[in-house]
């Protein structure tokens, strides 16, 4: 294995977490993720599946409510967000995504301000960021429609809170791609307020999705990232303090602006440790499988695709970790960096996953080697939390 050095020295503290990280990932992470590859959907999310408890372990590493530490800056919470990110995206990232989109509510409550909501809504819950729609996708990232604009009126909404005197009153459904779907506690939902207005607003609402009228869909069966549960959740009449809404409509653009800067930031934390891992699969692999005569690593062939498979894993995790430096520790986080490290590293993490697969051969088209499952995974990845070719042209509008 080869763990290429940051430009950055790490304190002991920091040594200690990445260490600890490494170890969650490759004895928890990896074979958990591997035996959930395997499963039925509807198996992963029993009573009895693993899934829960390796977030019980995330939460007793102290991982999950690390953003919210009182006693570290800024700076120092960035870059422990990115060395347990990059580390869990190497042992699987589907796990990796999971834990991540179950700070969300919680995330929410802490940038709203209410003490009310930052104790009903905390990282001991595993949450969800529901914002996808059925009929709305990508689109719903573009909250200005600069670049996805097509002229025409998008749609009705598929999920609509109206206040309704001292509550707010939600129906309708999110998409079969809420990250957590069927096993969240809490949602952070994203969706039209319809407050009798002629223009169409949005606002970010708190559920505790134990509420009257919550039901959710099959959980959704999908190529890869198999043990990142998703799913549809309904909302029937569901009614909720007017206090919930931790995001008004005249915040809403800003906000969303905010979330998508940290989630794309994160995507690509986790699938440059994908792409770590791809590579150091293939590289151990090189240097025991013999053909002719000796390791295939003696091959030059096999050398120069090793070699841009380590160039392209350098290049996504040195710009990861200065776009997230960027924009976890600025008052004016850029959008367009964030991207731009989302792109690069999941197209990254799928090139390199490609490669390695070639590297093995045979070998590695089988169901049972971690390299099959890794370029499933990261296919999966320049699709979600936004499609790629559109994030890049709202990257674009911003040049």
């Amino acid at each position: 294995m080869i763990d290429f050095a940051l430009p950055v020295e790490l304190d002991e503290t920091e040594l200690a977490v990445q260490e600890t990280a490494r170890r969650f990932a490759g004895d928890v992470l990896r074979p958990t993720g591997a035996a959930l590859d395997k499963l039925p959907a509807e198996e992963m999310i029993n009573g009895q599946s693993p899934l829960f408890d390796v977030h019980r372990q995330y939460r007793d590493l102290g991982f999950a409510g690390m953003r919210f530490a009182g006693d570290l800056t800024s700076r120092q919470k960035a870059r422990l967000v990115c060395l347990i990110g990059y580390e869990l995206g190497r042992g699987d990232v589907g796990l990796a995504l999971s834990l991540g989109a179950s700070n969300f509510p919680a995330m929410v409550a802490a940038n709203s301000g209410s003490r009310e909501l930052m104790e009903q809504f905390t990282p001991d819950q595993i949450g969800c960021w529901a914002i996808t729609e059925p009929d709305h996708g990508s689109d719903e990232l573009d909250v200005r429609a600069t670049a996805s604009h097509t002229g025409q009126d998008r749609g009705r909404a598929n999920c609509i809170a109206r206040p309704d005197g001292n509550s707010i009153v939600i129906n309708g459904q999110k998409s079969s791609w809420v990250s957590n779907g069927s096993i969240a506690e809490t949602a952070a939902l994203f969706c039209t307020y319809d407050d009798g207005g002629e223009e169409a607003a949005h606002g970010v609402f708190l559920v505790n999705l134990k509420e009257k009228g919550v039901s959710r869909g099959k959980p959704t069966d999908k190529i890869g990232q198999r043990a990142l549960n998703q799913g549809e959740i309904f909302f029937d009449d569901v009614r909720i303090p007017a206090g919930n809404m931790a995001v008004p409509p005249e915040r809403y653009a800003a906000f969303a602006n905010m979330i998508l800067v940290r989630a794309n930031s994160s995507m690509g934390i986790t699938f440059s440790g994908l792409a770590q891992a791809a590579f150091d699969e293939a590289l151990a692999y090189a240097k025991e499988r013999k053909q002719g005569g000796v390791p295939i690593i003696q091959h030059q062939n096999v050398k120069s695709r090793l070699f841009e498979m380590f160039r392209k894993v350098m290049a996504a995790r040195a710009l990861n970790w200065q776009a997230c430096m960027q924009n976890f520790t600025s008052a004016d986080p850029r959008l367009e960096y964030a991207i731009a490290t989302k792109v690069t590293s999941t197209q990254t993490a799928f090139e390199v996953a490609s490669d390695a697969m070639t590297i093995f051969g045979g070998a590695g088209i089988i169901r049972d080697h971690p390299i099959e499952q890794m370029l499933r995974d990261a296919r999966i990845s320049m699709i979600e939390d936004g499609c790629n070719d559109l994030l890049g042209l709202m990257a674009a509008e911003r040049f």
